[in-house]
């Protein structure tokens, strides 16, 4: 996994990693035909045989990671800050999920799966459960007067994918769930840092599908907040109120690197401040992309790097591995961030100052 050499020699003070860092779901075949007639080999231990469904299945993905030495070079030597998604678990799972009796998985309850996970994440990546609330992942972590980092849990709390375009805010819109959104807001108001960076496992705009269901926020409806995009008018309403500014939001999910610029003289909702979203991702995985924005809340492509049009799930091989690097200056607390590939080549820059998003 050569990307995480790249990232290692940047010396960074510390690495997210939005999720993804497994693919229970995904196992492994020793060859593989490539496009272009080449064969790609891999490894595949027991644990990789399978879809995983025990406890010991979940924590072989993770072992499994650790045979490459890129990447143990580079958890050895970086602090990281990681979140769960989806794949730690399987495909776009929500809590309470039932799932089909042709399903590979022997286990059709996706709770147990997911608790069984859980325990694997928390034994296997660097994560300290909170104190006060039970398993959580969702927390905060300042560094100094210029940054403050809030990482969230878009997997937890969540409501079953649907259509996404309920008018009111209920059970089924939940994407943070109510807990989680007023300690966000709470944090966001009580930090004291320039810069205030929300570490999230899903893009705000992007429509990602569920088959005809939305996974992520967005339900690809331009028009006023429906479905979980409630919660987010609701977290951007409040921070605008309460003059919270210099917020960035950092993000992957989907497989190709972007920047996004959100604003409301762009939105069907206005009520908010500028924002930027960096998306960023995959570091070892197929490479898709670029999928469709909802204009709800005002983004514009700034800049998108993904496969040629036509092509899909591209190998590592073929180099459309990404990762951000993000650079604050002490003295004048301009933020830069930088997208770049898996040879750490510099795809796209912009330096952000404070208030001026």
């Amino acid at each position: 996994m050569k990307t995480f050499e790249s990232m290692r020699k940047t010396d960074p003070d510390f690495f997210i990693h939005s999720g993804d860092s497994i693919y229970a779901d995904g196992p492994l075949e020793e060859r593989v035909e490539l496009d272009d007639g080449s064969v790609w080999h891999n490894v595949v231990t027991e644990a990789k045989s399978d879809v995983a469904d025990t406890l010991a299945e979940f924590r072989g993905n993770y072992r499994y990671n650790l045979r490459d030495d890129h990447y143990r070079e580079f958890v050895s030597e970086v602090p990281m800050i990681p979140q769960w998604d989806d794949h730690e678990v399987l495909n776009n799972w929500y809590p309470n999920e039932k799932l089909p009796a042709d399903d590979p998985h022997d286990v059709k309850s996706v709770n147990l799966l997911a608790a069984r996970s859980q325990r694997a994440f928390l034994d296997y990546m660097p994560i300290r459960p909170r104190d006060d609330v039970d398993d959580a992942i969702y927390q905060r972590f300042p560094y100094g007067p210029s940054l403050e980092l809030f990482r969230l849990d878009m997997r937890s709390y969540r409501g079953p994918n649907t259509g996404n375009t309920q008018t009111e805010p209920g059970p089924k819109t939940d994407f943070l769930g109510d807990t989680q959104l007023d300690w966000l807001k709470d944090a966001l108001s009580n930090s004291e840092a320039t810069w205030k960076v929300i570490a999230a496992d899903m893009p705000i705009g992007l429509v990602v599908t569920d088959g005809d269901k939305y996974e992520a926020v967005a339900n690809a409806d331009d028009g006023i907040p429906k479905g979980r995009e409630l919660e987010i008018k609701e977290l951007l309403s409040f921070m605008r109120s309460e003059g919270i500014r210099n917020v960035v939001w950092l993000t992957a999910d989907v497989h190709y690197a972007a920047a996004h610029h959100y604003h409301p003289k762009r939105a069907s909702f206005s009520e908010f401040e500028p924002f930027w979203e960096f998306v960023s991702g995959p570091l070892h995985a197929g490479t898709f992309g670029p999928n469709e924005l909802d204009d709800t809340f005002g983004p514009k492509v700034v800049f998108e790097k993904s496969p040629p049009e036509g092509e899909a799930n591209l190998p590592p091989s073929d180099g459309l591995q990404f990762f951000g690097q993000v650079d604050v200056d002490g003295r004048s607390d301009a933020l830069t961030v930088t997208l770049k590939d898996m040879n750490d080549d510099s795809l796209y820059t912009k330096e952000l100052t404070p208030h001026g998003c």
